[in-house]
């Protein structure tokens, strides 16, 4: 789902269009990344990021249904970004364990620069579907438990950074996790 923010199908761009920069939907989106970043879903408040963005919580009502609409969308775009980074860079690295730790190295480094580690990171509410650990799974094909492994490092790799350590420590963290031999 693609509600608000850019979509690669042609259909669902018409459906869920681009948000007008400054309009309340892309404030809304902002004040959401701001307040799930910062304090995670289950404390981030409808009221704090509705006055952030400059409108009513009826707004945000209006716009995303609820706070977990919100969040759907929000989640639901940063991992799509991330997976499409993973699966451009395991065909530039030509697969492997490389292209694997070449992937997630990719997308770790766009997770701290759209500022998302800890929406990425913690396990979103509810049932859901994980984008990441599908494309991981399908970077290593026939070993389910690998791919399980490294997503939990890369998460346990954001979490560090949303929760105060310096990316790269964290990332120095991933890259030697990702660099045990098999």
């Amino acid at each position: 789902m693609h509600y608000g923010l850019p979509s690669i199908g042609y259909a669902r761009s018409v459906t869920h269009p681009i948000p007008v920069p400054g309009s309340a939907r892309a404030r809304l989106i902002a004040a959401g990344i701001a307040h799930f970043q910062a304090d995670g879903y289950e404390r981030a408040s409808v009221v704090e990021m509705a006055n952030e963005a400059g409108v009513t919580t009826g707004s945000l009502y209006h716009h995303f249904g609820s706070k977990l609409g919100l969040y759907r969308v929000i989640r639901g775009e940063m991992e799509r970004r991330m997976t499409e980074r993973m699966e451009g860079a395991m065909a530039a690295a030509g697969g492997g364990r490389d292209g694997v730790r070449i992937a997630l190295e990719v997308s770790f480094d766009a997770a701290i620069r759209f500022g998302v580690t800890r929406i990425l990171a913690e396990r979103p509410p509810g049932e859901w579907p994980d984008p990441i650990a599908e494309t991981v799974e399908g970077l290593i094909p026939g070993n389910a438990i690998a791919a399980q492994c490294v997503v939990a490092a890369w998460r346990g790799a954001l979490l560090a950074v949303a929760n105060g350590s310096s990316p790269k420590a964290a990332r120095s963290g991933l890259v030697w996790v990702l660099a045990i031999p098999a």
